[in-house]
């Protein structure tokens, strides 16, 4: 197939094939992601900013869902077509599709049944009760689309293909941005407007992808004699996609912490920043994540087909272009923190507040380019153990204590210090990372059969 084709080009350009339509997905992407932001912006009223913020782990929790099964399946699928496999391809892509939707079904239920306990949980309080839960329930009826769109776009990855997801972002961005003025600020919906615009673009999306894989034009379509459920085809995704979802389902109880810690310290106007400096993280950081998705089906093909030469040079050109750009980013943000900032808010008080926290809050960000390198190449290695091991080292036993050990470490300024978390955690997980990578890459390779490796 005309798709399978990228993955015997050079690796360079294999790489930058994949990757780059990736990269425009995932900038599409942040346009989609700060359209919300900067119409709600329009408001004045950091109180609806802040109740976005609360409800972010809840949006977390969907994406961290859709990771599970999507980038997961696209390393055994790209694995699979590396071995030459394709029945086993087949099957990966059709159980993926249909557990992402019988998942999403059962998410959008449960958030529905227990709305208010949740809100609770998530730290609402009474002025932003009201924006957080009709933004939470509008949320949770588009949660089906939501999963299988970022699902479908990791899964096609894995045989090479890249248009259909891209096309996929373009319809709901565009439809999107379209819509948030309108439902925002035209119909004066506010925050709801915000969410029935996502629900709305993303459905529209969905019905896309989902024509595509039903069609002809995909190796490994979607066929009714592959929807049977079996453990020894879905519980290899899950396991290699546990990792992923352990560090976007861990967004979910970060950004509580963050959330609580704040509000006791800062109050709301601390907890708007911290949406400021989450929607710049991610802008910082999706492109990272693009880049890395576009050379986790390269690396899977050629383990797959035994072809050790080509998976050292994928890694080191993947680890060198994410370093750059991290460097980079990080630099802009120390120099211009204040331009930044304003493209979420135009809010004079949130703004000056903001603008020292971004600088500390970012500090780290020069060395994440690390991170991300070994922690998809460990995934698309077929390696969940250490995959697992990083993710849960960075949030859990790193950042989610620091968050309230800091203030009582850094005294003069208590909501500084629980900005502070951050750069501290990011620096020890990157040094945990790099040293046991340095260990399983090696043992990886040298696992692979002898007779197979290839130059």
């Amino acid at each position: 197939m005309q798709n399978q084709e990228i993955f015997k080009k050079p690796v360079w350009e294999a790489i930058f094939s994949m990757g780059i339509p990736s990269l425009i997905s995932v900038l599409v992407m942040i346009i989609y992601n700060m359209a919300d932001m900067y119409f709600i912006g329009f408001l004045n009223d950091y109180t609806q900013v802040a109740a976005v913020s609360l409800i972010m782990p809840v949006f977390s929790i969907m994406t961290a869902v859709s990771m599970l099964l999507g980038n997961g399946g696209c390393t055994l699928i790209a694995q699979a077509l590396g071995a030459g496999e394709k029945k086993r391809a087949r099957s990966y892509m059709s159980l993926c599709i249909w557990t992402a939707i019988l998942l999403g079904v059962i998410i959008a239920g449960l958030i529905i049944v227990f709305s208010n306990p949740l809100l609770k949980f998530l730290g609402t309080n009474e002025e932003m009760w009201q924006y957080a839960r009709n933004y939470m329930l509008i949320l949770a009826v588009g949660s089906p689309a939501m999963l299988l769109n970022y699902e479908i776009a990791c899964l096609v990855r894995g045989e090479g293909a890249i248009k259909p997801g891209l096309i996929a972002n373009f319809v709901s961005t565009g439809m999107n941005i379209l819509l948030d003025p309108v439902l925002i600020l035209g119909v004066k919906m506010g925050v709801s407007g915000a969410a029935l615009a996502t629900v709305l673009s993303q459905g529209l999306s969905c019905l896309w992808v989902l024509s595509f894989l039903f069609g002809k034009k995909t190796f490994i379509r979607i066929r009714r004699c592959n929807l049977r459920l079996h453990a020894k085809v879905i519980l290899p995704c899950l396991a290699l996609g546990s990792a992923l979802f352990v560090m976007q389902a861990s967004e979910s109880v970060i950004s509580v912490c963050f959330n609580t810690s704040l509000l006791k310290y800062g109050g709301d106007l601390a907890v708007g920043a911290m949406t400021i400096l989450t929607s710049v993280m991610q802008f910082a950081m999706l492109p990272l994540q693009g880049l890395a998705q576009g050379a986790q089906p390269i690396i899977s093909y050629n383990y797959g087909a035994g072809n050790s030469n080509r998976v050292r040079r994928a890694y080191r050109l993947l680890l060198t272009c994410s370093v750059c750009y991290a460097m980079l980013f990080c630099l802009l943000i120390q120099l211009f923190p204040g331009v930044f900032a304003a493209i979420f808010t135009s809010n004079a008080e949130l703004l000056a507040f903001t603008k020292p926290m971004l600088r500390i809050y970012t500090l780290a960000l020069g060395l994440f380019g690390i991170q991300i390198a070994c922690q998809m190449t460990f995934t698309a290695l077929g390696n969940a153990k250490a995959s697992i091991i990083v993710a849960v080292m960075r949030k859990f036993i790193l950042l989610l204590p620091l968050i309230y050990m800091m203030p009582h470490l850094y005294t003069a300024d208590l909501t500084k210090a629980v900005f502070m978390a951050e750069p501290v955690a990011d620096v020890l997980a990157v040094a945990f990372t790099g040293v046991l990578f340095f260990f399983e890459f090696r043992k990886a390779l040298r696992a692979m059969p002898k007779s197979e490796k290839k130059s």
